[in-house]
């Protein structure tokens, strides 16, 4: 996944949400495609049906037998009810129910009529002989009053069209419907899943990592829930971190404090039980509390340095501005003075011109004493310290390095100082690194300097 920041990264997903990956777009692109397949849907179902009545039901066989059906059905009428071959009224009334039946009496001379769904039509010379070309075979009927010519037409071909057009218009709208249900399916099924994927982050399962396929808003709404999430888990992570460190300390300091504490306790016992009398032993007793109490300023400082790392957000720094070459001279004459006091060789390399800096002294100089306390713990004093200030690109920066002690039983570090000088720095607008390869250690902050041009 990416590490881009949660803004950043729903910025360039929102750049992405134009028309053609839209929720709207999609459900008009899904319309349009509908509509094409609905159209070829119709063409094709319309096509085949067409070609399968013309060639199945309209074919000469077909055709045949259905007349021929209706000759006998035509006859058995006139049979049975003694119809006359002028008597129009009973032929219509058979027509009537017919609707795709046509009937054509042939009389003599120019005496023909034409029959069709209950009505009845007289025809001329010139429309006998179209309706002996359209219609075919003539058939023999024994009417009433004697034998007479008969044509007969079927249409109910055009019932069948209308079945097949009405099947197609059918079937091409069951296929738009079809593919709708199948897109608006697929669009609730990501909804579906997105909510329970929400569902279960909000019982507790942070792990569920929160995904939906595509670029659309649905793929948006479930990369901003993934990312409030992550942020969640990192801040419950920050926490429990800041909650077992806390005990830790407290743990740790508890025990720690006692030690001194009990060990103050007996030696001022010890000196109020003397009386004073003997003067080097309560010198001793009283270098001896001495020692213990520094060891306990050692153990209020880390305490103090812990809550300056995680007990503020934001530390509250009072900016001044300095001459950045006298400020130096007096914080790093102070830390030279205590490191050459505490048996270590100090050698300066100063920077080359002059430069105004905005800090606050009182959180740079708890800065340079965390970076002395260290080197007082791990630098071997048998080694110089080197304090090199440098003036470049806008930058007042001090590096301190110093050998590591070679030693068995080190302090284990907690980092709490390095943390400390780190956000210090950063709230005045500066930095702070370290490096280390196992023999040699270097710390260095910077400020912001505003470099003068020489006169």
């Amino acid at each position: 996944r990416s590490s881009a920041p949660y803004g950043e990264r729903d910025t360039r997903l929102i750049k992405k949400l134009k028309l053609p990956s839209s929720l709207n777009a999609k459900m008009l692109y899904v319309c349009v495609g509908g509509l094409l397949l609905a159209l070829a849907v119709f063409l094709l179902i319309n096509r085949l049906g067409m070609l399968l009545v013309d060639k199945v039901y309209m074919s000469d066989d077909a055709v045949k037998q259905r007349k021929n059906e209706i000759y006998s059905d035509f006859s058995a009428y006139v049979k049975a009810n003694s119809v006359s071959g002028r008597d129009s009224l009973s032929v219509a009334k058979w027509t009537d129910g017919q609707p795709y039946v046509t009937v054509v009496i042939f009389g003599r001379g120019a005496d023909h009529r034409r029959f069709h769904n209950g009505k009845t039509e007289q025809e001329n010379g010139v429309r006998s002989s179209y309706d002996y070309h359209n219609y075919g075979t003539l058939y023999l009927v024994r009417f009433e009053d004697g034998l007479y010519q008969v044509a007969i037409s079927d249409s109910s071909d055009t019932r069948q069209r209308g079945i097949v057009r009405a099947s197609s218009v059918f079937t091409a709208f069951f296929a738009f419907i079809l593919l709708y249900m199948w897109y608006t399916r697929r669009l609730t099924g990501r909804i579906i899943k997105l909510s329970k994927d929400a569902a279960e982050v909000s019982s507790g399962e942070l792990e569920k990592v929160i995904s939906s396929d595509g670029s659309d808003e649905i793929a948006a709404l479930a990369l901003s829930m993934d990312e409030m999430r992550r942020s969640v888990m990192q801040r419950m992570g920050n926490e429990s971190r800041a909650w077992e460190a806390n005990a830790e300390l407290i743990t740790a300091i508890s025990h720690d404090i006692r030690t001194p504490m009990t060990s103050i306790l007996g030696y001022l016992g010890l000196l109020n039980d003397s009386g004073f009398e003997d003067k080097e032993r309560c010198r001793q007793f009283t270098a001896s509390a001495y020692a213990k109490a520094m060891d306990l300023k050692e153990l209020t400082d880390e305490l103090f340095r812990y809550f300056l790392v995680y007990g503020k957000a934001e530390l509250e720094l009072s900016l001044e501005s300095f001459d950045g070459r006298l400020l130096l001279e007096q914080l790093l004459g102070e830390a030279e003075f205590d490191l050459i006091d505490s048996g270590f060789r100090v050698q300066r390399i100063e920077f080359k011109g002059e430069c105004s800096v905005s800090a606050d002294p009182l959180y740079l100089k708890r800065t340079l004493d965390n970076m002395i306390s260290n080197i007082k713990k791990y630098a071997d004093p048998e080694r110089p310290i080197m304090v090199i200030t440098e003036l470049t690109d806008g930058k007042l920066s001090v590096c301190i390095s110093n050998y590591v002690k070679r030693s068995m039983d080190k302090v284990e570090s907690t980092k709490i100082g390095i943390r400390t000088c780190r956000k210090i720095m950063e709230a005045m607008g500066g930095s702070f690194t370290i490096a280390s390869d196992g023999e040699h250690f270097a710390a260095e902050f910077a400020l912001p300097a505003v470099e003068k041009m020489a006169e």
